[in-house]
């Protein structure tokens, strides 16, 4: 929300300047009578005022989120802690692992009281229609190339549940590039990030139908990426119903994801246009803990 006001009040002070400009080329065209010209004086005075007020309130709330995230870097260690105590975090890479990326997903969770995530699965992309159908077997065999979306749907949810996974035993082979831990138990929450371009074609419908259905479990799932990524997948995910962090390299963005994986309510969060629900999600207290 405070970068909405942000750029409200840049596209105020734009078009109030260009109206200034516009008035005083007329007012010295020489095409205008005396009372024309105190008019338009008395016009661009009032402009004045107002491209004054815009520029005062970009700054106003440029202050206001800095000051924001000076407090949240500040209080990290109180706001974050034991948030995610207990909780199982998967990962998903939509492309191969990013180092630093899967350095702040690991250092959220781990800040919030949570042991090392889970499991960790990054996929091979683009995929190969004609190699994953080629690896389909029994009930399996229904997902051809038609069918992709339902294929990522299916593989979403075994990412979720564990135990017995046979989209994933099947496919492990031709669609992961790289791998961490077990589906031996289930997750409590999932954490997508994207290290590619935006896909095309067949491999667009899979990652959508992977994305829908992660979105349709009953954990949190958030799809993250840094401040400086340069073509955000936010879009993407919150069209297939994810909730999104666009600054998991910063304090608040670590925190953010440690809010929506401990129920905080869904949304879009950061620094850029796309976060329209604020830097972060409200902060509500932590229950108060039994023998303490």
């Amino acid at each position: 929300m405070f970068d909405l006001r942000y750029h409200v009040a840049s596209l105020a002070a734009v078009f109030v300047a260009l109206l200034i400009g516009i008035l005083v080329g007329v007012a010295m065209s020489g095409k205008v009578d005396d009372a024309e010209k105190q008019a338009l004086k008395s016009d661009v005075n009032r402009l004045n005022a107002q491209l004054e007020a815009a520029s005062e309130g970009r700054a106003n709330v440029t202050r206001e989120q800095t000051a924001i995230r000076a407090f949240v870097k500040n209080a990290y260690p109180s706001l974050i802690a034991d948030r995610l105590r207990g909780e199982r975090i998967a990962v998903l890479f939509a492309g191969p692992v990013d180092a630093g990326v899967r350095q702040d997903i690991e250092r959220a969770v781990e800040d919030a009281g949570a042991s090392a995530p889970v499991r960790m699965r990054s996929l091979k992309l683009p995929i190969d229609p004609e190699t994953i159908e080629s690896k389909l077997t029994g009930e399996l065999r229904q997902y051809r190339a038609a069918e992709l979306d339902e294929l990522g749907r299916v593989l979403a949810k075994e990412l979720v549940d564990g135990g017995d996974t046979p989209g994933w035993n099947a496919l492990t082979s031709v669609l992961v590039e790289e791998k961490a831990g077990s589906f031996r138990r289930a997750a409590d929450g999932v954490v997508v990030a994207r290290t590619v371009e935006a896909q095309q074609g067949e491999t667009s419908v899979f990652l959508s139908g992977l994305y829908a259905g992660l979105a349709d479990m009953d954990v949190p799932a958030i799809g993250v990426e840094t401040s400086d990524v340069s073509r955000s997948a936010v879009g993407s995910w919150s069209k297939e119903g994810l909730s999104t962090v666009d600054d998991v390299d910063a304090a608040a963005g670590r925190l953010a994801l440690a809010l929506l994986l401990s129920g905080s309510p869904s949304g879009s969060y950061g620094v850029k246009k796309s976060a329209g629900d604020g830097i972060i999600p409200p902060i509500e207290p932590l229950p108060a803990q039994a023998g303490g």
